[in-house]
């Protein structure tokens, strides 16, 4: 399919507005979502769940924490369907103010001493708008910038708003962090743990400014004159990518589960193992998780630059497998209680979480057509992530309770990552497609 000269592809100044654009955006509401799992593992048991021990209170808020994973899927059924129907931005500009206010109204929430059961149920609340929106998000923010990119260096690029993670991660545990190093216990986990969620408004309007700056998919704007002119009744993208591409929803899912899991545990489980199980302190613990996000930061345009060069499979393969090792030594690095040790654990395991996340953004969108790509990469990588990141921290904590030990939690990571193996050694390799090509080949429309 040639592309019209009105749909042309942008050159590298406007696509660079776009990638600035949509790794700004995912920052923000990764910032917003990750700060409410730092925080969960840091102080919502004691603030929202004071009456139970430290250990099951840390599990109910890992609870609250996993109930917002449910309302991904449903994001991504919602946000994909009008993404690929009236396009990407709008749902963009949606998602971030759907994230944005919650994660606001979570840091003016009372606490369990002052309103009782209310408490926890309005932070469950707030916590599935949060998971309704970033199911909508992650789909948008990788496919505005595949479908602007050149074929070959999608991967690069497309790994930019995957960055995100890393930097929204950085971001909220370095105000977090910051927050527990200027105040007191007492102060900090009265009024201080408000402060960074009360701080994403001004993150939100910055976004705000920037998102609404960038264009349209050029794609998706020739994918959908294309279906005009045909005049016939298209099907549904949900029902469309079902009946087309079900085998490639389920690849991405499988792929998803190492990385996924390994994340979760890496991140944000660590902190609640390293300062209630190994007696690490609280910012030793969020300084090491600083630095590593930094690194995962700088690692995630090389490797998606590298699947450009050697394919998505082969990197995304070593670093399934690395993780799936990693996970055995990882434990034992941070019970040394050593700042040093853990650091470089939870570095080097983003650095092979890194190379499924860095390739993933290309990977995901190389395997479905124009029309449906909103949704079947938001469905293959929202409705995985109930299974493998929303459990994650919660099986970790109630494995680590029931066994006294991280060696069946490591074990956990390690199934995860042959399932991870098996999938992507199913998929095709996709690197270099043309996703017009994919759009005239797979998209077919009942009239």
């Amino acid at each position: 399919m040639a592309t019209s000269p009105d749909v042309a592809r942008p050159g590298s100044r406007s696509l660079r507005k776009v990638v600035g654009a949509s790794l700004i955006g995912t920052t923000i509401e990764w910032y917003d979502y990750f700060l409410y799992g730092t925080a969960a593992a840091l102080v919502f048991g004691h603030v929202f769940f004071p009456k139970a021990d430290p250990l099951t209170g840390t599990l109910l808020s890992f609870l609250t924490y996993a109930i917002g994973f449910a309302a991904r899927p449903i994001g991504a059924l919602v946000f994909g369907h009008f993404g690929d129907r009236i396009g990407r931005k709008k749902l963009l500009v949606v998602s971030l103010l759907l994230m944005g206010g919650a994660t606001f109204l979570i840091g003016c929430l009372p606490t369990y001493d002052q309103v009782g059961v209310a408490a926890p149920l309005m932070l469950t609340g707030l916590r599935l708008v949060q998971g309704f929106a970033l199911g909508g998000e992650w789909g948008g923010a990788v496919l505005l910038v595949s479908e602007h990119g050149d074929p070959k260096r999608r991967g690069f690029w497309a790994s930019w708003p995957q960055g995100g993670a890393p930097a929204g991660n950085l971001l909220a545990a370095g105000v977090l962090s910051l927050m527990t190093a200027v105040l007191s216990d007492e102060a900090f986990l009265s009024w201080g743990w408000r402060v960074p969620f009360l701080l994403s408004a001004v993150l939100v309007a910055v976004g705000m400014w920037i998102r609404l700056s960038v264009d349209e998919s050029p794609l998706f704007r020739q994918a959908l004159a294309a279906a005009k002119a045909r005049a016939t009744v298209e099907q549904p993208p949900l029902v469309a990518v079902l009946r087309h591409h079900w085998r490639d929803v389920l690849i991405a899912m499988g792929a998803r589960m190492a990385e996924n899991i390994s994340y979760y545990v890496m991140t944000t489980f660590v902190l609640a193992y390293a300062v209630g199980h190994v007696h690490v302190g609280k910012q030793t613990a969020l300084n090491a998780v600083l630095i590593a996000s930094a690194v995962q930061f700088a690692l995630i345009p090389v490797f998606g630059a590298l699947s450009d060069r050697v394919g998505r499979k082969p990197v995304y393969l070593v670093g399934a497998v690395g993780v799936g090792v990693w996970a055995f030594v990882f434990f034992g690095m941070v019970d040394t209680r050593s700042f040093g040790a853990l650091v470089a654990a939870v570095t080097v395991g983003l650095f092979f979480h890194s190379m499924m996340y860095a390739p993933q953004a290309a990977f995901f969108s190389e395997l479905f057509a124009t029309r449906m790509r909103y949704s079947g990469a938001s469905i293959g990588a929202q409705f995985s992530s109930v299974a493998a990141g929303a459990p994650a921290p919660l099986i970790a904590t109630a494995l680590l309770k029931d066994y006294g030990s991280a060696t069946p939690i490591a074990v956990y990571v390690a199934i995860a990552s042959v399932i991870t193996v098996i999938a992507v050694l199913c998929a095709r390799e996709t690197r270099g497609s043309d996703l017009a090509e994919v759009e005239e080949r797979e998209s077919v429309p009942v009239g």
